[in-house]
């Protein structure tokens, strides 16, 4: 007998802390609004450094589903469900976003217009619909989506106000988020010089080196750089030597995407198999994905600290699979 999700008494969200997920979590506050929200990342989900938050009555939005949670809404290509499990109510769909699924969850029962605009925005930007063109603009809500922060504590202020129905433009002017929105804007004519310092492109794969300097940069951001002179493109990130849990940083990671500007229907080559060769908690979808970076030896995973020649050696064997497109 299938369960109405919306019959469950929820009274936690735990959801990823990109846009997707604090627009995921405001909606549902929305049907739940005494809920609790915890921001999490797939990591950390895995590495069970979550687990003591997970019950029937926790709400797992845009990450891997947990055998503990009562409810699960995704939307990514490697989290979708193999079967049924036992106690867990899973909602998942191949949308762009799974924001929509939480929109389409809800839509009947209560009035959501005042996204729909944000809803297109998210799809196209979670989905990789976006064009170059409209990423490189001022557009409000592509800004709303990189002033999203959970260490500055932008990300609830972003979800309470959706939550409460205020629009992109004035969320953008409280005091908070305007002065994050600055810096953003300051620290994008950075990224885009690091990018340009630190991105080489062999074989039409574009490899930017942005571990070890606090930043992060998703795949628009280089494939807007290299123009057509790449299909995707792998971004490293992270600290080497930090883990989840830790207060050094974020672990030294890999992301990888299609150049969704140029491949405007899928790329040429499931990045997905890149993304789970070493780390079998790797995962996503097929033109955006991610993984830890694993100690190798020859092609073999360890049991040792992640060295700075791991990650050129997890490169090397990434670019060996690449080729074999």
């Amino acid at each position: 007998m299938e369960v109405d999700p919306l019959l469950l008494d929820i009274q936690r969200i735990v959801t990823d802390s990109d846009l997707d997920g604090v627009v995921t979590a405001s909606i549902l506050r929305r049907w739940w609004p005494d809920s609790e929200v915890i921001f999490g990342h797939p990591g950390e989900l895995r590495a069970g450094l979550i687990d003591h938050l997970m019950d029937r009555k926790t709400a797992v939005c845009d990450l891997p589903r947990h055998p503990e949670c009562g409810l699960s809404i995704d939307h990514h290509q490697s989290n979708k469900p193999l079967g049924d499990e036992d106690g867990v109510v899973s909602v998942w769909r191949a949308t762009p976003s799974a924001a929509r699924i939480a929109h389409d969850l809800l839509k009947d029962r209560i009035d959501l217009s005042d996204l729909d605009d944000l809803l297109d925005w998210v799809d196209k930007l979670d989905g990789g619909g976006v064009t170059r063109e409209e990423y490189l603009s001022d557009t409000p809500a592509i800004w709303l989506g990189r002033v999203i922060d959970v260490s500055e504590g932008t990300a609830m202020v972003v979800l309470e106000g959706l939550q409460r129905g205020v629009g992109i433009d004035e969320i953008l002017k409280i005091p908070l988020i305007s002065s994050k929105l600055e810096e953003r804007k300051r620290e994008r004519e950075t990224l885009t010089e690091i990018i340009a310092d630190r991105t080489v492109i062999m074989d039409r794969i574009a490899v930017a080196r942005l571990d070890g300097l606090g930043m992060r940069s998703n795949g628009y951001h280089v494939t807007a750089f290299a123009g057509d002179s790449c299909d995707a493109c792998i971004v490293i990130h992270g600290e080497i030597g930090a883990s989840f849990g830790d207060d050094i940083g974020y672990p030294v990671s890999a992301s990888f995407y299609t150049n969704s500007f140029l491949h405007r229907d899928g790329g040429i080559y499931d990045l997905t198999a890149l993304a789970t060769h070493f780390d079998p908690d790797g995962g996503g979808h097929a033109n955006a994905c991610g993984c830890r970076i694993k100690p190798l030896d020859d092609g073999k995973v360890l049991d040792r600290a992640v060295t700075e020649a791991d990650v050129l050696e997890n490169i090397s064997q990434w670019l060996k699979l690449w080729a074999e497109r």
